[in-house]
């Protein structure tokens, strides 16, 4: 099964973006971006195993593998500049993904880190071996879920365990040392986000050479999806396209 889901191909567009999903999230959170970000730019939104169309697959429950397999299945994709956006999990997994494909040779033109920690201050939030209850009311927390869905036993049945299996994932990373990044990272994070301050997002800048810019939008952990125009226009503007 393939890595990618996208929406609109466009052959003639310079540049390819990737897109990673946070916690317990899908391909699907980012099936309108190709409408919203413009002609000039070919939005590929990856689908982890274990979820929708790839529910029957075994989860990865470790970030550095699900990284490294992530930057495998890009390779073939990279004829054109690619960039790289992840929210919450999905920036610490495009961060790493960004570093091995520095390694390679082939380091993305630019990383957008979306209401996400920095790798290296994540903090000690563990939700994951909690209660079905507890892991829920986390999900709600943040802005994700819709409370009264989660109430169906047979939706949590269905959805808590790669839920479960990505807080784990994410918890359980451990900055390592290594690779420094030279691209340009940009975050985004909302002003009323409980699980990321604009102190924390700032520290994103440790991580790189290149340039850095923090962008403040009205909204919570989930901003982003009353926002998407918004988001857009940085996208677009920090790719100069």
């Amino acid at each position: 099964m393939s890595w990618f889901r996208c929406a609109e191909a466009r052959p003639w567009a310079p540049t390819r973006l990737f897109c990673l999903p946070h916690a317990g999230g899908s391909a699907v959170a980012y099936r309108s971006w190709a409408g919203e970000i413009g002609p000039e730019v070919e939005v590929h939104a990856v689908q982890y195993p274990g979820r929708a169309d790839r529910l029957g697959e075994p989860l990865v429950r470790d970030a550095l593998r699900l990284a490294g397999l992530i930057a495998g299945a890009m390779a073939p994709l990279l004829d054109r500049p690619a960039a790289l956006f992840g929210h919450s999990m999905g920036a610490v997994l495009s961060y790493e993904v960004a570093r091995l494909l520095q390694e390679q040779g082939a380091a993305p033109v630019h990383l957008f880190a979306s209401g996400a920690r920095p790798p290296h201050d994540r903090g000690d939030d563990r939700v994951a071996g909690e209660d079905d209850d507890a892991l829920v009311a986390e999900m709600v927390r943040l802005g994700g879920s819709d409370a009264e869905a989660l109430r169906d036993p047979e939706l949590r049945e269905l959805v808590l365990p790669y839920v479960r299996n990505d807080f784990a994932l994410v918890e359980d990373y451990v900055h390592r040392p290594g690779t420094r990044l030279a691209v340009p990272i940009t975050t985004i994070i909302g002003d009323a986000d409980p699980h990321v301050t604009e102190a924390q997002a700032k520290k994103w800048a440790d991580l790189t050479d290149g340039p850095f810019a923090l962008k403040v939008l009205e909204g919570d952990h989930f901003y982003l999806n009353g926002r998407r125009r918004e988001v857009a226009g940085e996208i677009r503007l920090a790719l100069e396209v």
